[in-house]
């Protein structure tokens, strides 16, 4: 076994793995069915058969680097945006940072083309959709636009971590976050 099927896998899951690491790493506007082919250890004409197009290739990694996430973590935002919920994401954060990074560059990338936005918005909406759920469970009515609220608060937290600040202070910012949720 190389080093590259070891950190990528074999087949479809090393091409999502790679889709997500070269768009992180080199940018959107870098990614090349080559390129991913390259980085996954895999034929090129691999993506081909799996996918048939960038688009689609894209569109699976993104639903790929969002469940790696939740699965990372066991969370789906489980039951409380308490300490155990802001540890987890800050670790998850820290230990794959691609996988947020790649998803902010698909978000951008949204701008131009309507296939992207069209993913971008449903990843936004599974996000918007979590975080209702668990409002819900700390006796708000069901409402997006305070889901799109707490989403989007929670979403620049982990880009100031993917970017800018410190694991501890994001940690600690989650946490005061979910104590003014619960203060209502």
């Amino acid at each position: 076994m190389t080093v590259s099927e070891i950190r990528y896998g074999t087949g479809r899951e090393a091409l999502l793995r790679a889709v997500v690491d070269v768009v992180a790493e080199d940018g959107l506007d870098a990614l090349s069915y080559r390129k991913v082919a390259q980085r996954a250890g895999v034929n090129n004409t691999l993506i081909s058969h799996h996918f048939g197009s960038k688009e689609a290739l894209l569109e699976a990694a993104t639903v790929w680097a969002v469940q790696r996430t939740q699965q990372l973590a066991d969370l789906t935002l489980a039951s409380a945006l308490d300490r155990d919920f802001a540890e987890t994401l800050t670790r998850i954060v820290a230990e794959e940072p691609n996988l947020q990074v790649f998803q902010y560059y698909m978000i951008l990338a949204s701008r131009r083309s309507s296939e992207l936005r069209r993913i971008a918005g449903n990843l936004y909406e599974s996000y918007i959709s979590m975080v209702q759920n668990v409002l819900v469970r700390y006796g708000y009515k069901p409402d997006k636009a305070t889901a799109r609220a707490v989403f989007a608060a929670l979403d620049g937290l982990v880009m100031q971590q993917v970017t800018l600040a410190e694991r501890d202070e994001i940690l600690a910012a989650v946490i005061r976050l979910g104590e003014l949720i619960d203060r209502r």
